[in-house]
Order: C-alpha cells, then sequence, then structure tokens
C-alpha cells in the first residue's frame, strides 16, 4: 500500500523505506502490506469520513499509484535516498488506519450447511461431476500462489454453466459453492472471485452438458 504525504513532516527515520518526491513538491511514501487477508481502503486527507490525517492522502486496495523515475508535463518522480523497495508496513500505521476506518473486512463465505443441503437436493449425481472440480479450487487455500487458481475457478464455473443449461442443476446453488470455495482459498478477492465465476457460468451455458449423453 502507498501512504502519500503531501507537504507533511516525513514520518519514516534512518530512510528505511522507499519515498518518492512528486513535481508538486509532495512525498510518497511507500509501504509493503504483507497480510493477504487484510485490505485497506483508500481516502484523501481532505475527506471528513474518512481520513488518516489533514492532507494525507492514501492509496490502498483498489488504488494507483506513479512510480518512482516517470516524467510528466508537470516533472519527475524522482527516488530520495537509496533504499528503492517498501518496508513493511509499521503496526503502528496499520492500528491508526484500522482506527480511521481503513480496514476492508472480506465478506464471510457462504456457510457450508448451505453446501451440503443443496446435495441432499435435486440433481445429486450431476453435483459428482462438479464436486471434485470444486474441491481443487478451495484447495488453493493451501498456498497463496502458484496453485492455478483462476483457471481452476474458471474451469469449475464452466463446467457448472454446461451442466445449468442443460437443466442438471440448479444455476443459484452451484453459484453460492462455488462462491464458498473461491472465499476459502482467496478470501481478500471476492469481487474477483465472484467476476471469474460469473464469466465462466455465462461461457459454459453456451454449451450445454450432459455428462452421460443427451436424455
Amino acid at each position: 500500500m502507498l501512504a502519500a504525504y503531501r507537504k507533511q513532516p516525513d514520518p519514516t527515520k534512518d530512510e528505511d523505506t522507499l519515498r518518492v518526491r512528486t513535481p508538486s513538491g509532495g512525498l510518497h511514501i511507500w509501504y509493503s502490506c504483507p497480510r493477504p487477508k487484510r485490505r485497506l481502503r483508500c481516502s484523501t486527507g481532505s475527506s471528513s469520513k474518512t481520513a488518516l490525517a489533514w492532507q494525507v492522502d492514501v492509496r490502498a486496495h483498489g488504488g494507483y499509484i506513479v512510480a518512482p523515475g516517470t516524467r510528466t508535463t508537470d516533472g519527475s518522480y524522482e527516488a530520495l535516498g537509496s533504499t528503492r523497495s517498501p518496508a513493511p508496513l509499521p503496526a503502528w500505521i496499520e492500528a491508526e488506519l484500522i482506527r480511521t476506518g481503513h480496514g476492508i473486512e472480506p465478506p464471510a463465505p457462504i456457510p457450508p450447511k448451505t453446501i451440503q443441503r443443496a446435495h441432499r437436493g435435486r440433481g445429486k449425481r450431476f453435483h459428482r461431476v462438479l464436486e471434485p472440480l470444486i474441491e481443487a479450487v478451495a484447495a488453493c487455500a493451501a498456498a497463496p500462489e502458484g496453485t492455478g487458481f483462476t483457471e481452476k475457478l474458471n474451469r469449475a464455473a464452466y463446467t457448472a454453466g454446461g451442466l445449468t443449461a442443460a437443466g442438471h442443476l440448479d444455476e443459484a446453488t452451484v453459484r453460492e459453492q462455488l462462491l464458498y470455495a473461491a472465499d476459502t482459498a482467496r478470501p481478500a478477492q471476492h469481487a474477483r472471485n465472484a467476476g471469474i465465476i460469473d464469466s465462466g457460468l455465462a461461457a459454459g451455458a453456451t454449451r450445454p452438458f450432459h455428462p452421460e449423453g443427451r436424455p
């Protein structure tokens, strides 16, 4: 994440993190946030609702920043000192961000009981086709990256779309299952998970899937 301090005293010591001077004279101070389940929201220092401090902008989840070395018509963004990597976000700054309303809690996954009830309903045998694919998505929780999560989720959603288009499964039910598995594996990216699922369901719906042949 990035806290952009404009015309304020530099709160860092010993130049232990990446600092960038902007063309307007402001100061960007970069920090890394190594907690994948913790999301922080952006804000401006003039906000009456969410602000870390006056004239202190925060760029975090969903925001973007200008890299040092960038040249614009107004001037250049220049890195200060010798440090070129963001330091971990200090605990006191994180605490202040949470206190001032910058924390974003990931939505709670759908309770497993909902999934269990769905399996007792119609289409149980077709759920068995989908179950291994959903389990592969949920298993991605074992590692934060390198698991092929997106591909596995897309494949599961595409298969689910084909099964629902063929009339074998209820779309709302399988979407809940997919979203539960995805949010279990990647809880900090609920919106992205939902987008992948909806896209896969729509693509799969164009090719109805009959695992045992057409009735």
